[in-house]
C-alpha cells in the first residue's frame, strides 16, 4: 500500500522531523565498520536489523513525544551500482537490499504512525560517486539511465517518495527528477554546499534549483540542503526571492568546518546541539515554507531535539 505517493503530507505547514547523521551515528557512537558509508549493508544479518530498528526507533520516539509527522528516510545512501558493486552486490543482490531496506521502514510506519503523526516512507538516493566532489559528474541522460534501476525498484514498493542527497551538480539531480518522473515517483533534491553557499561545482544554489525547475517543469516536491552547516547556506537562502520557497527541508551538519577539514578529521565533530537547535529557529523565520527537519554528519538524536524544541517555540 502506498499511502502517501499521490498526496505528501509534509507539503502542509505541519512540522516534519526526519533522522540525523546515520552514517556518522553508525560510525563514531555504534562503532562499526561501515565500508564506504554503505549503511544498506547491515540489512543483510539479523543483528545489523536490529541495529537499524533501534536507530530509526529513537527518532520516530521523538517525532511521537513532540506531536510532529516523521519521514522515514532508507539507509540506502550507498546502494547504487557503482558503490554496490564495491561490496561484491550483484544487480538483483543490490535490489533485494534496496527491498530490504523500505520493509524495515514499513514495520516502522507500522508500529508508530497514528492519525496525529503521519509517516512518509523516503527512498534516499546518494549521487554516483563522492558526495563531496563532482569531478566524475554525468551528463543528465546518463544520470537518469543510471539511476533508473534503483528508483524503479523503490516504485515497486511502499515507498512514498524519492529524496536524493548531496547532490553536488544539477545534471545528475535533474537526471533523477526525470527518472523519478518517468516512473510517477514524487522526488525531493537536496544539494550540498560549500562554506560560499555554492554547489561544489561552484555554481549558486539559486542557479540550480531555477534551473531543475525549469528544465524538468517544477517536477521536484521541493529543495533541501544537506551535508552543509547551518552558517554555510543562512545569508544565500534568507532573502526574499520566490526560489528560496522551494525549500522545505534542511538537513545540516553538526560542524562547520568544510568538507575538506572533514574528511581529514580524525575524530567526530558534534558541534554545540543547543547552538545548532537555534540556527534552525533563525532559518524558519525566514525560510517560510521550512518545516522538514532532520541532520547530516555529526548529528544525532540530541541536534533534533533541539531542532525541535527552537522550532516549536517560535
Amino acid at each position: 500500500m502506498k499511502t502517501y505517493r499521490n498526496c505528501l503530507p509534509q507539503l502542509s505547514h505541519s512540522m516534519f522531523l526526519t533522522d540525523g547523521g546515520l552514517e556518522t551515528t553508525l560510525i563514531f557512537h555504534e562503532e562499526l565498520e561501515l565500508p564506504y558509508f554503505a549503511a544498506f549493508d547491515l540489512l543483510k544479518d539479523p543483528s545489523g536489523l536490529d541495529i537499524l530498528k533501534k536507530y530509526y526507533r529513537r527518532y520516530a520516539d521523538i517525532a511521537k513525544k513532540h506531536g510532529t509527522g516523521f519521514i522515514l528516510e532508507s539507509a540506502t545512501w550507498r546502494a547504487n551500482p557503482d558503490w554496490a558493486s564495491k561490496l561484491g552486490y550483484s544487480k538483483k543482490g543490490l535490489a533485494t537490499m534496496n527491498q530490504k531496506a523500505i520493509q524495515l521502514l514499513s514495520e516502522i510506519r507500522d508500529e508508530y504512525e497514528n492519525d496525529n503523526i503521519p509517516i512518509v516512507i523516503s527512498g534516499c538516493l546518494g549521487p554516483r560517486g563522492d558526495g563531496y566532489n563532482p569531478a566524475d559528474s554525468m551528463s543528465t541522460h546518463e544520470a537518469e539511465a543510471y539511476h533508473h534501476q534503483q528508483i524503479e525498484v523503490f516504485s515497486q514498493t511502499t515507498t512514498d517518495m524519492i529524496t536524493a542527497t548531496t547532490m553536488t551538480n544539477v545534471e545528475e539531480a535533474t537526471g533523477i527528477s526525470q527518472a523519478a518522473k518517468s516512473l510517477e515517483m514524487p522526488v525531493v533534491i537536496s544539494f550540498t554546499v560549500e562554506t560560499d553557499g555554492n554547489l561544489p561545482t561552484g555554481q549558486p544554489l539559486k542557479e540550480a534549483i531555477i534551473d531543475i525547475d525549469s528544465v524538468t517543469n517544477q517536477y521536484p516536491a521541493y529543495y533541501m540542503l544537506n551535508c552543509a552547516h547551518p552558517s554555510h547556506f543562512r545569508s544565500t537562502v534568507t532573502t526574499d526571492e520566490n526560489w528560496t520557497q522551494r525549500i522545505r527541508g534542511i538537513r545540516a551538519n553538526a560542524s562547520d568546518k568544510s568538507h575538506a577539514e572533514l574528511d581529514e578529521a580524525p575524530e567526530l565533530d558534534q558541534g554545540n546541539p543547543l547552538e545548532f537547535g537555534n540556527m534552525h529557529s533563525d532559518l524558519s523565520r525566514s525560510l517560510h515554507n521550512l518545516n522538514v527537519f532532520g541532520g547530516c554528519c555529526g548529528t544525532d538524536h540530541r541536534h533534533i531535539e533541539n531542532i525541535c524544541h527552537a522550532v516549536l517555540n517560535l
